[in-house]
């Protein structure tokens, strides 16, 4: 083998070992599993309060990535009755459901956006201000699915905009 294939070679390995690294780092590294015991929790903010409050659930999967505030997914099943839901928890308009990764396989982006448009499930609010700017959400199916990501909401703008101090925004922290 002549020098210049070696180097070929090594050029083409390198560069397909460096893509398999970046793969991993950016849709398996960083996540975690999340527990019941460690903020696992289901919650739905109250019209009443506007306080986060805990539901039933059960079979709680969620993964959860410090690297960004917007990698919470998780799925649960629960037995509240979906019409007292949207009776007693604010619910949360235009809720987009974010992409999970691929071997998280029980969170479907485009099949919960399916269930939200044609109104067999409901998103409702989670907690506002999780992190600066991102909101909870949490959509429940007729048949007691449930699912939870996190959404960037009004203050992430008004960051951006330098309004965020006009409006009903938490104070930032540097």
């Amino acid at each position: 083998m002549t020098a210049g294939k070696l180097i070929s070679l090594f050029i083409v390995l390198s560069a397909v070992a460096a893509g398999a690294g970046l793969y991993y780092t950016q849709v398996h590294a960083f996540y975690e599993d999340v527990t019941e015991e460690i903020g696992g929790e289901v919650t739905l903010v109250p019209f009443a309060s506007g306080q986060p409050k805990a539901i039933l659930f059960d079979d709680l999967s969620a993964i959860d990535s410090e690297s960004s505030p917007i990698r919470y997914r998780a799925c649960f099943k629960t037995t509240e009755n979906l019409a007292l839901l949207s009776e007693t928890y604010e619910p949360y308009d235009h809720a987009v459901p974010r992409v999970a990764p691929g071997w998280f396989e029980c969170f479907d982006a485009t099949a919960i956006a399916a269930e939200l448009e044609s109104g067999g499930a409901l998103a409702f609010l989670g907690q506002k201000n999780i992190h600066f700017g991102v909101d909870r959400v949490v959509a429940i199916t007729e048949d007691g699915r449930g699912y939870v990501w996190h959404d960037f909401n009004a203050c992430t703008d008004a960051l951006a905009s330098h309004e965020a101090k006009d409006r009903d925004c938490p104070p930032t922290t540097n």
